[in-house]
């Protein structure tokens, strides 16, 4: 298969072609020019509108295509007609751009060239062309060293330093509270998520991947296999395309191994599989030109739209079945019931012939090491592929998650994400299960912002006193994967994991030396099991020869103690509730 000969776009008027089209896919509109270009689309077809869907931390706006048939221009409009709604996004790192100048390309050929027609039949499309709007300015020749064109690229991040790809669940970043806006409004059935990938050399010009262990309902998992490995897949290698699963390796070498990518939800595909709904990573290779990724790209969006017109009945079902399930589950308490928060690859592997090309390990005068060397001449390898997902940390989901009103952050990103709650009307004593978190311990260096926390979490049953106004979260709803996930301290990108809550490990109150030598005296003399405790800690050399890790031995002990250090401050409810 010749991967560079791919499909064109024909009869393009001089005026309407992309800018990549038009310099042989040397270079990619500013953001001006791409604002241009979509309300000249605007204009141009009663098949497309351009709108904001929100303000970037720089204040542009972040841009929006609708396209429809009938002007189904809303979201309640597009719910009504019955299609399917597809939501294409670009840009999130807006140096890895093939999605946006394929994006154009296609509305074009679907509203203006009409050379692909029908695609808007059975469906509406959001195209999002820069996501990063701010990062896309940001452009350099020198942003992606890894990378084969187009002449200059934006930025991985925000110029806030803000990688959106892992903002999905804390939210931070104004760009994404603006994604979640449009998410929980248009409710779209199928999403892209369009990047370009570096790393070994190999033949294939796109790999794409879909959430498909546990993390994901198995009717979503099913359709992607049907449909998308089952059937798009090979229509989109006829137009001279090489596809296969995302790929990463385990060294440097492709003969260490491939291990699949498990999408938490932090990045976008991962929090599209919380929503139950399917998501599409697609990663083009960064060493491919630049004209056979965004046409790869093109191909894939195309062939996939071509085919849910095609099967919108059976996406739908798949979607509803995904939304019934985490419904009904959400009505009853079963404490045998597991949702999964953490899952990672087990030490299964099968073997995978990898579509490779030719290379050379050799000595390297500049680092010292082995340098590795790429030809040009495909190989085939038979490597061990690791695909097999195995669930790590798990939880039962209770009836309900109460948030006390002084933990305002929470309670903003539960309305962000769409998550349904109500206040408690008036204090409230309950008993509630909930967890002390123990030995925290704080990542060495800050990520996205954020000092992010790890922690032992032990489950603890007491009864507890909420506030007038705590925030009541049911987890029979469509957005209860994404509560859990927030709110379960073991999740990867729970709250707690991201540093939302740190105060709580943290000592408020202090003794002075001579005060808890006389109690510690005291103690001492009433208790001999406490005796024989801290005489087993004295054989530690570091905390015998500590005076106040000593001394904090007996305070910890005391009744002066803080004993709310650690707990976390959220409860679960597993019995029927009802707000008064």
């Amino acid at each position: 298969m010749t991967v560079n000969a791919q499909s064109e776009s024909p009869n393009v008027p001089p005026d309407w072609k992309t800018l990549a089209e038009a310099t042989d896919y040397r270079k990619s509109w500013n953001y001006a020019d791409t604002i241009a270009f979509a309300q000249k689309l605007d204009k141009a077809s009663d098949k497309i509108v351009y709108q904001s869907f929100g303000k970037s931390g720089e204040g542009r706006d972040l841009p929006l295509l609708i396209a429809a048939d009938g002007k189904t221009f809303t979201a309640e409009q597009a719910k009504k007609s019955g299609k399917a709604i597809i939501l294409i996004q670009a840009g999130i790192h807006s140096g890895e751009i093939d999605g946006k100048d394929a994006g154009f390309a296609l509305l074009r050929d679907i509203a203006i060239t009409k050379t692909r027609p029908g695609l808007l039949k059975n469906c509406v499309l959001l195209f999002v062309p820069i996501y990063n709007t701010d990062g896309h300015e940001m452009a350099s020749p020198y942003n992606r060293i890894n990378q084969n064109g187009p002449q200059e690229m934006g930025w991985r991040a925000t110029s806030a330093g803000l990688n959106l790809n892992r903002d999905y669940m804390k939210a931070d970043a104004p760009e994404t509270r603006a994604f979640l806006k449009l998410w929980n409004e248009w409710k779209p059935d199928f999403f892209f998520d369009l990047h370009v990938t570096d790393g070994a050399d190999f033949e294939y010009n796109i790999t794409y991947e879909y959430a498909h262990f546990q993390e994901v309902s198995p009717a979503i998992k099913n359709w992607m296999d049907a449909y998308f490995d089952g059937k798009i897949k090979a229509e989109v290698e006829k137009e001279g395309n090489l596809l296969t699963h995302y790929l990463e390796f385990g060294g440097r070498e492709v003969t260490t191994g491939i291990y699949t990518f498990i999408a938490t939800p932090r990045f976008a595909t991962g929090y599209a599989a919380l929503r139950n709904r399917p998501g599409l990573l697609i990663e083009t290779h960064s060493l491919k030109p630049y004209k056979s990724r965004v046409r790869g790209t093109y191909d894939v969006l195309w062939k996939t739209l071509e085919e849910i017109n095609r099967s919108k009945a059976s996406l739908f079902e798949a979607n509803r079945k995904a939304d019934e399930e985490t419904i009904e589950r959400g009505k009853t308490f079963d404490p045998a019931r597991q949702f999964p928060l953490q899952i990672g690859l087990s030490d299964k592997s099968e073997p995978f012939q990898l579509r490779a090309v030719e290379y050379k390990l050799e000595d390297s005068a500049v680092s010292g090491g082995k340098k590795i060397v790429y030809g040009t001449k495909p190989i085939e390898v038979t490597v061990k592929k690791f695909d097999e997902g195995l669930v790590k940390v798990a939880v039962a989901p209770p009836l309900y998650y109460i948030v006390p009103p002084q933990w305002q952050a929470a309670i903003e990103r539960l309305e962000a994400h769409g998550v349904k709650f109500e206040r408690i009307k008036k204090p409230l004593t309950i008993e509630i299960e909930s967890y002390r978190l123990s030995e925290p311990k704080w990542a060495a260096n800050p990520f996205e912002n954020r000092l992010p926390v790890s922690f032992k979490a032990v489950p603890i049953t007491e009864t507890r006193n909420f506030p007038a106004g705590s925030a009541l979260v049911p987890l029979d709803q469509e957005t209860a994967n994404v509560a859990i996930h927030l709110l379960e301290p073991g999740s990867t990108d729970s709250l707690a994991t991201w540093g939302f809550f740190n105060a709580i490990f943290e000592m408020k109150e202090y003794f002075s030396d001579y005060i808890m030598e006389k109690i510690a005296s005291e103690m001492l003399a009433k208790d001999e099991s406490l005796r024989r405790e801290f005489e087993e800690r004295l054989k530690d050399e570091k905390f015998a020869k500590s005076p106040r890790a000593r001394l904090q031995f007996f305070y910890e002990r005391s009744p002066y103690a803080d004993k709310r250090i650690g707990v976390y401050p959220f409860g679960r409810i597993t019995k029927e509730f009802k707000n008064q």
